[in-house]
């Protein structure tokens, strides 16, 4: 065997792959201790990163109406920010939170003037949410994608606008037509129900 098969730090799997195949990659689809190590330290950027992002928005109890209001639109789930966290909550479940924490995101970007702010802030939602090496990656095409790498030589407030669009339809047809099915939403719809009747 050779030094670097022996490697202290190297555990060999009884496979015919060749050793240490993914630490030579870019993926995370392995459970090597490299990408154990790269997701923790992802993991802790992450939390000092998106403290500006509210784990929860701030917001009333909804309405009946609002809540019924929320299957009549996509537009009306999003501009709620009791939709948005409910519709969050799903997403989660489907593992797709990220698509909303960016739309968020690029929401937050869009209402910043600060020159500083906006380059720091364009960055971290590039890291988080673009980069091919994050865990949080959303789905963007190719041209979207040159779009952006363009951009982020010079950040503006609308520099993920494309992007932000792409995602915001993506939920609306992906993700919505699920969510209105989803025991959430329901659940939700017969509580408002039952409290608008019982008052």
């Amino acid at each position: 065997m050779s030094r670097h098969e022996t490697s202290p730090t190297t555990v060999q799997p009884a496979s015919n792959h060749r050793p240490n195949a993914c630490c030579f990659c870019w993926c995370c689809c392995c459970s090597c201790s490299w990408n154990e190590d790269r997701e923790r330290a992802w993991r802790a950027s992450r939390e000092t990163k998106l403290e500006t992002i509210p784990n929860c928005e701030a917001c009333a109890k909804p309405t009946p109406e609002e809540v019924r209001g929320w299957a009549q639109s996509f537009d009306k789930l999003m501009k709620s920010p009791a939709g948005r966290n409910i519709f969050r909550e799903f997403l989660r479940t489907e593992y797709s939170e990220e698509n909303m924490l960016f739309w968020l995101a690029c929401e937050e970007l869009k209402n910043e003037c600060n020159k500083h702010t906006i380059d720091e802030k364009a960055r971290m939602i590039y890291e988080d949410y673009i980069s091919i090496l994050s865990p949080k990656e959303v789905s963007l095409d190719s041209r979207v994608r040159e779009v952006i790498n363009r951009k982020m030589q010079e950040p503006s407030s609308h520099t993920f606008d494309d992007a932000q669009l792409q995602i915001y339809t993506l939920m609306h047809r992906d993700s919505y037509p699920r969510f209105l099915n989803s025991a959430i939403y329901r659940s939700l719809l017969q509580s408002v129900s039952r409290s608008s009747s019982e008052s």
